[in-house]
């Protein structure tokens, strides 16, 4: 496919989707409530005058909840636009026909209930369909630029597309900052000496613990880094900040993996659901997609780490705003650092901090351990649960034990699922002699059996479900058919009467038969 093409098709798609989503506003914004048609009341007797009809009564907590729904729509609108205007036409598009449903139904709620103000409604109709109208003429643009500096007759060089359909290979954009050393770009200004202040103190085991994990995933991840001419420094910082180098870390927004991927952007960096296990879950797979989104980054702002990392936090969009509204000005001038928002202003010192300390230790009295974090692939001789392996370990050669790195190094295993015998995990080299030792046919393999039964009643069968946004503890249970709404509840120690859960929390599900 020539350069050209995609570009074309991609205004295709993104007029389409918008038209449909338009047409569906339209439609729903035309449902002005009518008049009521009031019939002419017949005359009462005289002796009994008519009375008058008690006013409608409002149900404050329904038009709460309709409010909210209209406002969550407004968001699902805005993204599918987003996603659209970044390539993402499938899932955009799906959010927009869900957005553009939902606005149709609570407009004929709220035309129907006491108190509701349908004018909120139309607003809101109004406000999407100028930002929608905006979106196509931005997108216009953009193309009409692109087209007009590619040359029709020269193929895209491989690696170069920002959109990638499957896992994106290195690209070129990403070595912008090679043969530059990381010592040169770190500004020890008051933000970031701040933040090194933090992780020399109260945030010295997170750091610790992001090391020790970090060390254990490292020779699977840094050659990606070091392929594409960025500091190794820069990946450990990234991930100690964002899950300590947990694998499996779930924030609230929905941010899953040891690099912390939405999973709309993952999945635009190829971070699909393969044989239904979440690809943002799986270390390499991860750093190429980090590898890949800064690549992009770094391009997009002029080779700016701190606007590269400002992005990954607080979001391309917003940061490419400021980037154009405040051209020619860094991160740290305060009419940009104070126009982010306050986890970003945060978050941007704190990774440049966290790699400052791993190139220059010595200088802050800070000593990294050096654990022996040589792998093999163990044969299990019992079959175990890698919790039930973590027991009977204990802390040998590791004061927190050895849960947390069996689970890095084996990411698709869920704590639940009881391996089999002559299957292989891997494993750290060093534990072997200690597996032979104390896991096998031992007593406390017994006991550490019997906690894993009461922990995961169901043993193998019990999966683990991510909370996604929308979701309730009555849908979840529905859903999974063979778990009622209570049992879910007992299951997860999730508390009546509201029975609250959240984004990226997860729950243990009997998997059904």
């Amino acid at each position: 496919m020539r350069r050209g093409e995609p570009a074309r098709a991609a205004v295709r798609l993104f007029s389409v989707g918008v038209l449909v989503a338009a047409l569906a506003l339209s439609a729903c914004a035309s449902r002005r409530p009518a008049e009521p048609v009031v019939p002419e009341p017949e005359p009462a007797p005289e002796e009994a005058p008519p009375q008058e009809a008690p006013p409608p009564q409002v149900d404050a907590e329904e038009l709460e909840r309709l409010y909210g729904r209209l406002e969550e729509n407004k968001r699902q609108y805005r993204e599918g636009l987003e996603l659209i205007g970044a390539g993402i036409e499938d899932l955009g598009e799906e959010l927009l026909a869900v957005a553009a449903q939902g606005l149709d139904s609570g407009m004929g709620e709220c035309s129907r209930m006491a108190g509701c103000e349908v004018e909120r409604f139309l607003e809101t109709f109004d406000r999407l369909m100028a930002e929608q109208n905006l979106a196509l003429k931005r997108q216009a643009s953009r193309i009409e630029e692109l087209e007009a500096n590619i040359d029709e007759d020269v193929e895209r060089e491989p690696g170069t597309t920002p959109f990638m359909a499957d896992m994106p290979e290195i690209g070129q954009a990403a070595s912008l900052l090679r043969g530059t050393d990381l010592r040169d770009i770190i500004t020890l200004n008051g933000p970031v000496n701040a933040a090194l202040d933090d992780w020399l103190t109260w945030m010295r085991p997170i750091l610790m613990e992001a090391y020790l994990n970090y060390q254990f995933l490292r020779d699977d991840i840094t050659p990606i880094y070091e392929e594409a001419g960025l500091p190794e420094a820069l990946l450990f910082a990234i991930m100690a900040t964002e899950t300590g180098g947990k694998v499996h870390a779930y924030s609230k927004a929905g941010a899953a993996g040891p690099l912390q991927f939405m999973r709309h952007t993952g999945r635009r960096y190829g971070l699909k659901e393969v044989d239904g296990f979440d690809m943002r879950l799986d270390p390499v797979a991860a750093t190429k997609a980090n590898v890949a989104y800064l690549s992009d980054q770094l391009e997009e702002f002029d080779n700016s780490l701190e606007k590269a990392l400002a992005a990954y936090n607080g979001g391309e969009t917003r940061i490419r705003n400021l980037h154009r509204r405040l051209h020619g000005i860094s991160l740290w001038d305060s009419r940009m650092y104070y126009s982010l928002p306050r986890e970003t202003r945060e978050y941007v010192p704190r990774i440049l901090a966290a790699a400052w300390l791993y190139l220059h230790p010595q200088e802050y009295n800070l000593e990294w351990p050096v654990p022996d974090t040589e792998k093999t692939r163990l044969v299990l001789e019992e079959d175990a649960a890698l919790g039930e392996l973590t027991i009977c370990l204990g802390q040998e050669q590791s004061v927190n034990g050895w849960f947390r790195t069996l689970r890095n190094l084996n990411p698709r295993l869920t704590p639940g699922e009881r391996i089999k015998a002559g299957e292989e995990i891997v494993f750290p080299a060093i534990l072997v002699p200690v597996y032979e030792e104390r896991c096998l046919g031992r007593e406390l393999l017994e006991r550490a059996r019997e906690l894993h039964e009461a922990n995961y009643p169901h043993g193998s069968e019990m999966i683990l479900y991510v909370v996604q946004r929308g979701d309730t503890l009555g849908k979840i249970a529905a859903r999974h058919r063979c778990v009622s709404f209570r049992e879910l509840a007992v299951l997860n120690n999730v508390r009546a009467p509201k029975y609250v859960i959240h984004v990226g929390q997860q729950l243990k599900v009997p998997q059904c038969g």
